[in-house]
């Protein structure tokens, strides 16, 4: 399969690609470390051009999956290329290096690629001094490729083709048997297919070899009116654009049925249809860079479908083998009967000879002859012509046997003639058990036959059954593979909590500046821990409602997890704050990092998190099957929450007796007693401070607070903790309804869905709150709502109409809706676009039902009370082991589940071990029943 482009290509690619002169770069993206796209604009009109390194450059119209971060060799060719025109694009001499020039004079800069050898991508000034280079390198000890180096343009060639008397030496001294091709190729810029075409063009045989085809007297003036013909094609492809080509191949896929079936896979690209693929499957495309474009775009998924061709006729050849391995059975089963058969047979026609071997050897026994003084002995005797002797081969005794050379002495007999055979006797038998032996043997194998008859057909239908089964799996498996949707935030650490709240996370500091900066939009909540590594983490919020404390703390368990804490076994805590607190502007005189941002006002913290993830499998629902799977992640009420009930009663106001006036009420903590609760909150106690004139609600979660309240500027990896003051509480969310009707509705249930505890304490909440009413449950609410959720109301009303001041006042109009505010975030020359679709996390479920129609499966990390509901899922702890053999034990797991249904076991199937791995923090330990079977 051709993967990279000739001379006589890339001729043809120069000048098809002259219609891009004059277009400005608006973009440059990476696909991987050697590939790169290059958006080019001019008015209404726009191309995208993809370079590689070492093997093409083409303009492309599909959709290549670009690196989530551009790389650094990407963000120094858009500091310098953006914006500016593409003046040339030429071949440099006749070499395969192309030179394409952007903007004009001492602003102009200038990217080589290289498409011999290794390859290289090399970006320079206008004086061609190397700014960045792919690969750095020293080629003969001499010339260096180097960043502050000139490019060495002369080192490329200027003629196609050497001197006349050149290529006659060479051809003089090439090895007889070398192709003519090969011996040609290195001496002549015009590539081994063009090679090739000109000399069946000129009568040569195809695959022409030195002194067999080719005669240097009789044939140098036909090669070298053949490179004159190659010479001539590729001036003419110098001036106009080529058609493209596609060679293709007929791969024929196994059928048990015996029906012929095929699918054409491409093998090869030209610009011009060569005489030797004249008689080979082609198609045809109007220029030859749509072909190359067709070829390389289809490379992928023709990687798929061969690599699924080649698993059916594995399948396929086991299941001939099987046919085989059970007829060479029965053949030798079959020959050992008539070997056996003959031996016994032998052995009757030589009764006499045979008894007088075994006395013989059997009476020296007796004397106690040593077995070397026997062997003498038998040598004397057939050195004397003793026929017993003579009949003896061998001597046996370490088993007690002898080898006879035995013969028909009847042979002139109308009876079957018998062939001479070595026949092993047996010392303690007569000739007549022995015989007897070889009958039975003969018997025995005759059974084993007819058994073997007689199970083959079962046999054999058992493994064309699972060679079907296997070929399903196998086109299962590759369709699931073709139609599998990457969704935008894969490229990301991500999850979706359990009240369907995307949130997504930062795998490095690229990744982190890249999340802030496109997908941090007017309504989303930044996540972060004070530790080294850790991730930023945004929860994708585009409604703006406030985001309830479950979704919260999960993310916060996300952060955390992602960071150094998860390799020191730390339990820790995170922060979020809302979006437009995050800003990449720092203060005068100072620098943020990539990664970095500045975090103005005060953080809302959240409760330390325990270090336990979990891995599981969304599936992605057919559309029909959505509609069954709406809200099945959602934000629960009391009824449905039992912990919620808990969490309304622990953080109550207790009324005296007395109806003591709140100024006498000095402070009272109110802990919870669950054993849930503290699993999920450990060390967290509520307050409520009365004494003063200002009410005070505080979740005190251990760390210092500070009662002042003006915004603070902080760094974000300071890890110096902020003394700030948080008023989080878990009734932020909750509906308008007073305590002693939340007791009223807990008692209502059913009392086996209860914790241990609550039926007592929710009887104690109905006495304790039985006299409050509507206005004194809106005013504890309105003490009791959080700093982030009391002022939520306030951000509202003035986000727009602030924002549209401030851009009025400094660049007119103010930006469109779902856009960030560029005065909170740099954008750095970033394209932002449109804001992220996250209305597809309905399509996803955890939970499939035997209804659903599924097409794809998702492997996701999150919290593992985050996958409480899910069918399949495993929990992760830090702990020694690797990621990727935490991962197959986790499929090895999910596949041996009792109620997985076929489907479901094809999807996880289909699912890469990499893809699976990538997500898991570190060093992991899985948790699951079971486990340690399925670790063997």
């Amino acid at each position: 399969m051709k993967t990279r482009f000739d001379t006589f290509d890339l001729v043809c690619s120069v000048a098809e690609l002259q219609r891009l002169i004059g277009m400005r770069v608006n973009q440059i993206y990476d696909i991987d470390h050697k590939t790169y796209l290059i958006r080019l604009q001019r008015s209404e009109e726009k191309a995208v051009l993809l370079l590689e390194s070492g093997n093409r450059i083409h303009t492309t119209a599909f959709e290549w999956p670009k690196n989530t971060a551009p790389s650094g060799f990407s963000m120094k060719m858009r500091k310098h290329l953006k914006n500016k025109r593409l003046e040339v694009l030429q071949q440099v001499g006749t070499d395969r290096i192309l030179d394409l020039q952007f903007g004009s004079g001492e602003a102009a800069y200038h990217i080589i690629l290289e498409l011999y050898d290794r390859g290289n991508i090399v970006l320079t000034d206008h004086e061609l001094t190397t700014l960045n280079i792919l690969r750095p390198h020293t080629e003969a000890d001499k010339i260096r490729f180097a960043v502050r180096q000139k490019y060495p343009l002369h080192i490329a060639h200027t003629t196609t083709m050497p001197e006349t008397p050149i290529i006659h030496d060479r051809l003089s001294t090439a090895k007889p048997g070398d192709p003519l091709k090969k011996v040609l190729n290195p001496l002549v810029q015009f590539g081994s297919a063009l090679i090739n075409h000109v000399l069946l063009q000129s009568g040569f045989e195809f695959n022409c070899k030195i002194g067999k085809n080719f005669s240097l007297e009789k044939d140098f003036d036909r090669v070298m009116e053949a490179l004159k013909l190659a010479d001539e094609i590729l001036s003419s492809a110098r001036k106009s654009p080529s058609k493209g080509f596609i060679i293709q191949k007929k791969e024929s896929k196994p059928l048990q049925e015996g029906n012929e079936d095929f699918m054409m896979t491409n093998i090869d690209f030209h610009p011009l249809l060569f005489n030797q693929y004249k008689n080979q499957h082609f198609k045809e495309f109007e220029s030859f860079d749509s072909a190359v474009d067709e070829y390389f775009s289809r490379m992928e998924g023709q990687k798929l479908d061969l690599k699924a061709l080649q698993q059916e006729r594995d399948v396929m050849k086991k299941l001939e083998n099987v046919r085989k391995d059970h007829d060479q059975r029965l053949v030798g089963l079959e020959k050992t009967q008539e070997i056996d058969k003959q031996k016994a047979e032998l052995i009757t026609r030589n009764q006499g000879l045979v008894d007088n071997a075994i006395l013989a050897i059997q009476s020296a026994l007796a004397n106690q002859m040593s077995w070397p003084d026997i062997q003498t002995l038998l040598n004397e005797a057939q050195s004397r012509g003793d026929p017993v002797a003579s009949a003896i081969k061998n001597l046996k005794l370490e088993t007690n046997h002898i080898s006879l050379n035995l013969s028909d002495p009847y042979d002139d007999s109308d009876e079957e003639e018998l062939k001479p055979m070595i026949v092993d006797i047996d010392l303690a038998q007569s000739a007549f058990g022995n015989a007897t032996r070889y009958y039975n043997m003969k018997r025995s194998a005759a059974k084993k036959q007819q058994k073997t008859i007689e199970s083959q057909g079962k046999a054999f239908k058992s493994a064309e059954r699972k060679t079907k089964q296997t070929l399903k799996e196998v086109q299962v498996i590759h369709s699931i593979n073709k139609a599998r949707k990457v969704y935008w935030f894969e490229k990301f650490f991500w999850f979706i909590t359990s009240e369907n709240y995307l949130v997504i996370g930062g795998r490095d500091q690229q990744q982190n500046e890249l999340i802030v900066k496109r997908y941090l939009r007017p309504g989303d909540l930044y996540v972060h821990a004070d530790l080294s590594g850790a991730s930023s983490v945004v929860i994708k919020n585009p409604s703006g409602e406030v985001v309830p404390p479950k979704s919260l703390a999960e993310a916060g368990t996300m952060a955390v997890a992602y960071s150094i804490a998860w390799e020191a076994k730390v339990v820790a805590g995170a922060w979020w704050v809302h979006h437009d607190q995050v800003s990449k502007t720092a203060p005068t005189g100072e620098y943020l990092t990539t990664g970095s941002f500045m975090i103005r006002g005060k953080k809302n913290y959240l409760p330390p998190c325990q270090l336990v993830m979990g891995f599981g499998f969304l599936f992605r629902l057919e559309e029909s099957s959505v509609e069954r799977h709406k809200g099945e992640r959602r934000v629960k009420t009391v009824e449905e929450d039992p912990l919620v009930v808990e969490e309304d009663k622990e953080i109550a106001l207790e009324d005296s007796e007395d109806e003591q006036p709140l100024g006498d009420i000095k402070e009272e903590n109110i802990e919870g007693s669950s054993e849930d609760e503290r699993s999920v909150f450990p060390d967290t106690q509520i307050k409520l401070d009365l004494s003063g004139p200002n009410v005070k609600f505080i979740i005190d979660n251990k760390r210092p607070l500070d009662e002042q309240d003006d915004p603070q500027e902080v760094y974000l990896g300071d890890n110096i903790p902020v003394k700030v003051q948080s008023r989080r509480t878990s009734t932020q969310e909750k509906p308008a309804r007073s305590l002693q009707e939340k007791a009223e509705s807990g008692k209502q249930k059913e009392t086996s869905g209860l914790k241990r505890g609550q039926k007592g304490r929710l009887k104690k909440m109905k006495e304790r709150y039985k006299d409050q009413d509507e206005e004194d449950r809106k005013l504890l609410m309105e003490v009791l709502k959080p700093d982030g959720a009391a002022k939520e109301d306030k951000r509202k009303k003035n986000k727009n109409s602030q924002g549209q001041k401030l851009q009025q006042k400094k660049k007119g109009p103010g930006p469109p809706p779902g856009q960030p505010n560029p005065q909170n975030i740099d954008n750095d020359d970033e394209d932002v676009g449109p804001a992220p679709a996250v209305d597809m996390l309905d399509q996803l479920t955890g939970k499939p039902i035997d209804e659903d129609e599924l097409l794809f499966a998702v492997p996701v990390i999150a919290p593992y009370g985050t996958l409480q509901s899910y069918k399949f899922k495993v929990k992760l702890m830090p702990g020694t082991g690797r990621r990727g053999k935490a991962a197959k034990t986790a499929i090895s797991v999910f596949l041996r589940d009792k109620t997985i249904t076929t489907r479901e076991k094809d999807l996880l199937k289909a699912v890469k071990e990499e893809t699976i791995a990538r997500n898991i923090p570190g060093k992991v330990k899985i948790s699951a029943p079971q486990i340690q079977k399925h670790k063997k």
